[in-house]
């Protein structure tokens, strides 16, 4: 049997908390303030605190270093009805074991108080206070769980992969885990991957020396040298160039990067946060992102939701950038019943991002005073998730795709006379299955197609296990 105190000044919480505890077998005590906690486990052990963050007097942040100094490190559970990302940072850095937003499932408050009980940590030692970081707000399920886990990311060092949709704030989030990092006194390197050309990446990345390309007047200091001691981030992470992918897992895994042109590798020590709204998984497995490297960068991962998940939270953000975007020299704005309710009727494809583009649109034509309906700009259509390229731009695209395959398979690999063999491997099988599906699984009509006779075709199916159907001219 274990010790449970209950520190909360809602006497339902207390009453559902005791029930929970006393019905699982333990002993329970409840006070309503932090002052009564204090004074009550200066006599008596606990093993498990359940402390609110909003009390009267001492707030529960505050407490649990003076708690600490009389429990030590046995677990301690913030409860809160007020989630933000702050909170969620404090509660973790001051060693918190979990961090609960009411209203709460009696189901996981039993888990957590299960594990609590089972494993006990020793808590971490609280950081300096850092400052907040503006725009990312939210009292949403989906919100509250995100800024636990950005919580999580900042009291950690390990590589963190942000995945979400466009506008749904990733480069936000990175930046909040960066400052609330031991690293915040350090470099935040923005990398936009997509915006580096395949022929520059790896210098603009690495650097390079005088001389080493046409060009090359000057050294040049590398992105990933400017992060060291801090926070390298990526953004667009999956349109990183394959050859460019081998040289930052080496520097990922030895942290160490050698620039254009030299054969002298230079130390450094950053943190990578990578983002990317496209789904790594799959680029993995059409060999266009490395494995290995997927797994270096993505060792915590968190999802952004988008804005149609966290529709309660839209109206909270629309006055927040009301704010951000007021003017001293004009009257403050306000949104009308009928506003709120087309801001909630909009489907949002661009997420957050469009959102605040919308408010600001629409303070700019408001120009102070009560914004109405007719003042927001007209609804933005859906987005295609993948553009239908002309066929010029997709040659172009596969010329690309193949020379990074070459120049990557020649750095990692020996050929042993067998390159052309293993790209054959690699474009044959969806350009035969394309075509055979085209013609409904008719031998003849694809192999005339191919312009490849009826045999070959047949042996080149069986070669790499196509399934086709038994067409007239086989029988």
């Amino acid at each position: 049997m274990a010790t449970l105190l209950v520190v909360d000044d809602e006497p339902s919480i207390c009453w559902g908390l005791s029930r929970l505890g006393e019905k699982l077998g333990h002993c329970v005590h409840a006070v309503s303030s932090a002052e009564q906690a204090l004074e009550l486990v200066r006599s008596q052990p606990v093993d498990v605190v359940l402390l609110d963050v909003r009390l009267p007097g001492m707030d529960g942040l505050t407490a649990i270093a003076h708690l600490r100094q009389h429990v030590g490190h046995i677990p301690i559970i913030v409860i809160t009805a007020y989630g933000d990302l702050q909170t969620a940072v404090h509660a973790v850095q001051g060693g918190a074991f979990e961090y609960l937003v009411k209203p709460f499932d009696v189901a996981r408050v039993q888990s957590v108080l299960e594990r609590a009980l089972e494993s006990g940590p020793p808590a971490a030692a609280p950081r300096p206070e850092a400052p907040g970081v503006g725009g990312f707000v939210g009292r949403t399920a989906v919100m509250q769980e995100a800024f636990h886990q950005i919580a999580l990311a900042a009291a950690a060092d390990a590589s963190v992969l942000l995945q979400g949709e466009s506008g749904t704030g990733k480069e936000l989030a990175a930046r909040a885990i960066h400052t609330y990092s031991n690293r915040s006194q350090m470099p935040f390197v923005v990398v936009n991957v997509a915006a580096l050309s395949t022929a520059l990446a790896e210098s603009e990345l690495f650097g390079h020396v005088k001389g080493a390309f046409t060009g090359a007047d000057q050294s040049r200091r590398g992105l990933l040298a400017r992060a060291d001691g801090g926070t390298l981030f990526l953004d667009e992470i999956a349109d990183i160039p394959l050859p460019v992918q081998v040289k930052l897992l080496r520097a990922l895994e030895h942290g160490e990067i050698t620039p254009v042109g030299s054969d002298s590798p230079v130390r450094t020590n950053f943190r990578v946060i990578s983002a990317t709204h496209q789904d790594l998984s799959a680029r993995v497995q059409a060999g266009t992102f490395r494995h290995d490297l997927y797994f270096r960068i993505a060792a915590f991962r968190i999802v952004l939701p988008p804005l149609r998940e966290r529709q309660d939270d839209i109206l909270l953000l629309s006055e927040h950038f009301l704010g951000s975007l007021r003017r001293p020299d004009r009257a403050p704005c306000r949104l009308t019943t009928a506003t709120c309710q087309e801001l909630l009727r909009r489907p949002w494809y661009g997420n957050v991002r469009e959102l605040r583009n919308a408010i600001e649109h629409a303070v700019i034509v408001a120009r102070g005073g009560t914004i109405g309906p007719e003042h927001l700009p007209a609804v933005l259509p859906a987005l295609a998730p993948v553009d239908h390229a002309q066929p010029t731009d997709v040659a172009a695209r596969i010329d690309e795709l193949l020379r990074e395959w070459a120049q990557c398979e020649l750095l990692q690999r020996n050929t042993a006379g067998d390159l052309y063999n293993r790209l054959l491997a690699v474009v044959e099988p969806p350009l035969l299955d394309t075509v055979l599906q085209h013609h409904a699984g008719q031998c003849a009509a694809a192999a005339r197609a191919l312009g490849l006779h009826r045999t070959t075709l047949r042996k080149k199916l069986d070669q790499y296990q196509l399934s086709r159907a038994a067409d007239s001219d086989q029988r």
